[in-house]
C-alpha cells in the first residue's frame, strides 16, 4: 500500500472514534495511527457501507469521488515474512450487521495471499464479540496471555491469539 494520506486517517479516526468502546481501552489514537502508518510494513484498508474499498492499493475510485465517500471500517494490519498481523479492525456501528467484517478480512486474506504471505494472526480481550467473526472466516485460537489487558475499570482481561493459515 501507498503512504497513508491525511485523508485515510481521519477516516480511520471517525471509524475508530464511534466503533471502540472506551470501557476497554482498545482503540488507538491518531498519533499511534500515523506513526504505525509511517512504517513500510504496516498498512490499511478502509471500506465503505457497501464493502467496496475506498482505500488501498488496489481500490477502484476516481480522485474526487474518492474525497467524499465515507468509511464504514477498516483493518490495519503489519507484514513480517510471511506472517501478517492484524492489528485493528473496526466497522461503525451504524454498518454493523452487514457482514463488513467478514469483507474487510476476505480483502485482507486477497491482498496477503497474493503477497505470499502463509499465516495472519491477531490478538483480542477474552470476551470480545468479534470471536464470532474470527471463527467463521477460519481462525483458531492457538495461545493465551493471563491477565494481559487491563480495563479503565481496573480489571485484568485475558488475551487470546489467534491464528489462520490461508
Amino acid at each position: 500500500m501507498s503512504a497513508p494520506v491525511c485523508g485515510d486517517i481521519d477516516r480511520i479516526m471517525q471509524v475508530m472514534e464511534a466503533a471502540f468502546d472506551p470501557t476497554y481501552g482498545e482503540a488507538w489514537n491518531r498519533q499511534q495511527i500515523t506513526d504505525a502508518l509511517a512504517m513500510p510494513t504496516t498498512r490499511a484498508l478502509l471500506v465503505d457501507a457497501d464493502g467496496a474499498r475506498i482505500s488501498g492499493e488496489t481500490a477502484h475510485h476516481d480522485s474526487d469521488m474518492e474525497a467524499v465517500r465515507t468509511a464504514a471500517g477498516f483493518v490495519l494490519t503489519r507484514k513480517a515474512a510471511d506472517e501478517e498481523e492484524l492489528l485493528l479492525i473496526a466497522v461503525t456501528p451504524q454498518f454493523r450487521r452487514r457482514g463488513l467484517g467478514e469483507i474487510l478480512i476476505q480483502h485482507l486474506f486477497d491482498r496477503a495471499r497474493n503477497e505470499g504471505t502463509a499465516h495472519i494472526f491477531l490478538e483480542m480481550r477474552r470476551g470480545n464479540p468479534a470471536v464470532h467473526l474470527y471463527e467463521k472466516v477460519g481462525f483458531k485460537p492457538i495461545g493465551e496471555r493471563r491477565n494481559y489487558y487491563r480495563l479503565t475499570t481496573g480489571e485484568r482481561v485475558d488475551a487470546i491469539t489467534f491464528g489462520c493459515t490461508i
